[in-house]
This record gives structure tokens, C-alpha cells and sequence, in this order.
């Protein structure tokens, strides 16, 4: 028997018997999740973490290649998962439900990048970041919400620093992911009272293709419009791929996506970054917005008040 249908199996033995709730209530017990983007970085590292603590993972992948590995790892089933395409999502909600394990969670980590000065993005990246950034996982989510409510589980999507802290060359980037801010919250509000836990992860910059992907889907765009990439371009493209080599692997992001899945007490928003320095500029932006949204209007408030507003709020976790 595959063991990776094993768990299905039991499940299927447990309902029949009346023994558990496929609730997976029970701290310790294996509980099915699905990762989206789980072909490589930051997904692939959660998908085999998981895993390898017994749970059963649904991991989404793309490509042949990327699913054939992923079905390798034990306790990791690969199901071919593009968030765009509305028909891969039905597919797999429809082979969850038959499988019998029930669905605990939802990681939500299929991303895409863009690199640029907005003034001169053209529609097509603006789209093509979104459909996937914002839209895919608000179709992913909304598909399988119900399976997520029924277990009382938890939904985890990927933000980014990125999303607080933006530059003057990752607009669009930051633009998606400051939207992930607002589904996060919204999300919270709705499912929370039904017993569902939404967390959003903040992650700085750990080894993953996004980028160097990114790259290259920039690089190929110019050459298939006539246009001939500058040395500069060219350099930037080779630092990138030197920066992702020296960068850390996100073994830490896994920690607060595991903190976010099984802690009595998960937190909403989970600052991830590989060095202090990023911790303290995120924050200072934070500050700096709160700070701007006070000086102007009659409502404004003094120092002193601030300041109480701010331990109130420390006092509340």
C-alpha cells in the first residue's frame, strides 16, 4: 500500500467506527494540509517540515518535473496546483474531499515577483503579479474555506516586508503584498467567529527563486519585444543571482508557519527576517505611517496621548 495513502485510509476506518472527529482537534494528531508554491523556497522548505513531523501534505506544484519530486518525500503528496487556473483549484479541492483525510489548513504561498519603477510597468506585469499575488489566493482560499471551517482549522497566507516597506523598483510587488494586509485582516474577521485561525507571515529575504525568476521572465520579456537588455541590466541580473547564493534558507519562516498551525495562542502578523536590520527598518515604517496619519486633521494627538494609545495596545497581547 502506498503510505502515502495511508492516512486516507485510517481516516476513512476512524469514520466508519465513530472513534474521532476528522477535526484533528486533538494537539499532536497528523493533520492534512495543503502548501501552495511548494515546488521550491519558501514553500518547498514548509511543505518538507511539515512533513516531516508526521503531518500529511497536499503540496501544489506546476510543473511535471517539480510534482514527481515532491511525491519522493514521504508524508507528501504532490497535486498539480496553478492558483490562476480556476479548473486546477476545483480538481483539487475535489481529490481532497475524496481522499477522506479532511483539510486542516491552508498555506497560501504561491507568489510571483516584479521588478521596475511603476511609472513605466506596463499592464501585463501589473496582471500578471495580481492574478497571482492577490486573486489566486483569494480563489484558492475561497475554495477551500468550507473544508477549512468544517475542521475548525487554520489558514496561513505569505506576506512580506515588502508589503509594509516598499522601493522605488518593487512597486508592484509591494503593492500585492500590501494587499495581503487587508485580506489577512478582512479574512480574520469573517472566519474568526467561526472558528478558523488566519495568520499572515512577513517574511524578509531567504533563499528563494522568486526573484532570480523574476529576472530572467524580465530579461526574456525585453528580448521578445526587440529590445536588447543594457550592461546594466545584464549586471543586475548577475548580482541578483550572487545575493540569492549567499542568502539564508528559510528554515525560520517554517517555524512561525508551524507557531501559526499548532500553537493554542497563534499570532495574526509573524515578522520573519534573516537579520535584526530588517526587524527594525519594517518596524520604523510602521511607526513612521502611524506617525503621518497624525499630523493632519482635528483629531490629532499629543505625544503623551500617543503614547497611552500605544500602551493600551501592548497591554492587549
Amino acid at each position: 500500500m502506498n503510505p502515502k495513502r495511508t492516512f486516507g485510509l485510517l481516516a476513512a476506518i476512524v469514520i466508519c467506527f465513530g472513534m474521532v472527529d476528522l477535526t484533528f482537534a486533538k494537539e499532536g494528531a497528523q493533520k492534512a494540509i495543503l502548501v501552495t508554491g511548494a515546488s521550491s523556497g519558501i514553500g518547498r522548505n514548509i511543505a518538507e517540515t511539515l512533513a516531516s513531523q508526521g503531518h500529511l501534505v497536499y503540496a501544489g506544484a506546476r510543473n511535471k518535473e517539480d510534482l514527481e519530486e515532491l511525491n519522493a518525500i514521504d508524508n507528501v503528496i504532490g497535486v498539480r496546483l496553478d492558483v490562476t487556473k480556476q479548473e486546477d483549484i476545483e480538481a483539487v479541492v475535489e481529490m481532497i474531499s475524496n481522499e477522506g483525510t479532511g483539510l486542516y489548513a491552508l498555506i497560501n504561498n504561491a507568489g510571483v515577483a516584479s521588478s521596475g519603477q511603476l511609472t513605466k510597468t506596463p499592464d501585463s506585469d501589473l496582471q500578471f503579479v495580481f492574478n497571482v499575488n492577490v486573486a489566486g489566493v483569494l480563489r484558492v482560499t475561497r475554495a477551500f474555506a468550507p473544508l477549512i471551517i468544517q475542521s475548525q482549522g487554520r489558514i496561513v497566507s505569505m506576506g512580506s516586508i515588502a508589503g509594509i516597506y516598499s522601493t522605488a523598483t518593487n512597486g508592484v510587488y509591494s503593492m500585492s503584498k500590501h494587499a495581503m494586509e487587508a485580506f489577512a485582516d478582512s479574512l480574520a474577521a469573517e472566519l474568526e467567529p467561526q472558528g478558523v485561525s488566519v495568520s499572515i507571515l512577513e517574511p524578509g529575504p531567504y533563499k528563494t527563486k522568486i526573484w532570480s525568476t523574476t529576472t530572467v521572465r524580465v530579461m526574456n520579456n525585453m528580448k521578445a519585444a526587440g529590445m536588447t537588455p543594457s550592461e546594466e541590466q545584464r549586471k543586475m541580473v548577475e548580482n541578483i543571482a550572487k545575493r540569492v547564493r549567499t542568502m539564508k534558507e528559510p528554515d525560520e519562516v517554517s517555524e512561525a508557519v508551524v507557531h501559526a498551525l499548532f500553537s493554542a495562542e497563534p499570532l495574526r502578523r509573524y515578522l520573519v527576517v534573516p537579520e535584526e536590520r530588517y526587524a527594525r527598518s519594517t518596524i520604523r515604517k510602521s511607526l513612521e505611517e502611524l506617525v503621518q496619519l497624525n499630523q493632519w486633521g482635528p483629531y490629532s494627538y499629543s505625544r503623551d496621548e500617543r503614547v497611552k494609545m500605544l500602551d493600551e495596545v501592548l497591554a492587549e497581547f
